[in-house]
């Protein structure tokens, strides 16, 4: 099953529920008892996360699923430093 993200300039990135799980901002909003429109339609818009950012984020999510308790050596994550201080922001916000 696939979750679609929008970005704050409506670009949209459908990704693996199990990796946008991974944030525990959408895992409440997904999960919750009902009280999150994005729990009926799996459909997550940030007003606050543009599009470079957000797809950063996914690309985190799968690097995260895929070497969480592995045992080979697990290569670094890429950042490109003008966008580091908004991916850190949409990481606290997105608690991943």
């Amino acid at each position: 099953m696939y979750v679609k993200l929008v970005s704050s300039d409506d670009h949209e990135f459908y990704v693996r529920r199990e990796h946008a799980l991974t944030s525990g901002t959408i895992k409440a909003m997904l999960s919750g008892p009902g009280q999150f429109q994005e729990n009926e339609t799996n459909v997550v818009h940030f007003r606050e996360i543009p599009s470079h950012v957000l797809q950063k984020v996914c690309s985190y999510f799968a690097y995260k699923v895929r070497y969480t308790n592995s045992s080979s050596e697990i290569p670094e994550f890429p950042i490109a430093p003008e966008i580091s201080l908004e991916l850190l922001m949409a990481a606290n916000f997105l608690d991943c």
